[in-house]
């Protein structure tokens, strides 16, 4: 944790799966994550983090840095001190959202990341439930690398990020990174 403290970014590539522990100690420490893989936090945790990734991240494509293309440190130091304070404020007021508040604790302020999963449970079965009511079930037949889009986008159309979940990278998954 010393180690994050003291750093501004906290590179984060996927390891045995996309998420790392190492991802939340670098928040819990105010470091900046950076990744590498879309699957290491902007997928996964949509009730937790905020979907304008950038406002509490970088994302370097992988292949770019596998490949050459890109240099870390370049990317890194070409980000501006106040745009680096802006977000370590921003990865400051995720903590709450991240962890979980000791219930003998009277913290009825404080919406710690089981109110925050309960919350996004809840509304996630409200919205199937509507959708049902209107005739409409997008959550069944598609293939499931497509799942993450019915999750983050709620619909399925061509984004950005497709390469990444269909394996069209060739060896460039992230177990090769």
């Amino acid at each position: 944790m010393k180690m994050f403290q003291s750093s501004h970014f906290c590179l984060q590539p996927p390891g045995d799966s996309y998420t790392r522990r190492s991802t939340f100690d670098s928040i819990l420490a105010g470091c900046i994550p950076v990744f590498f893989h879309p699957g290491s936090a902007y997928i996964q945790y949509l009730w937790h983090l905020p979907r304008e990734f950038t406002k509490y991240s970088v994302f370097i494509p992988m292949y770019e840095v596998r490949d050459g293309k890109v240099s870390i440190q370049k990317v890194l130091e070409k980000i501006s001190a106040q745009r680096v304070d802006k977000m370590r404020e921003e990865i400051i007021n995720l903590i709450p959202k991240i962890i979980y508040a000791d219930p003998r604790c009277k913290l009825e302020s404080l919406e710690d990341a089981f109110d925050v999963t309960v919350k996004g449970v809840l509304e996630r079965v409200r919205r199937i439930k509507e959708d049902m009511r209107n005739g409409r079930d997008d959550s069944f037949g598609y293939d499931e690398r497509q799942a993450w889009k019915y999750r983050w986008l709620g619909k399925l159309e061509e984004h950005a990020w497709d390469p990444y979940f269909s394996g069209s990278f060739d060896s460039r998954n992230f177990t090769n990174f």
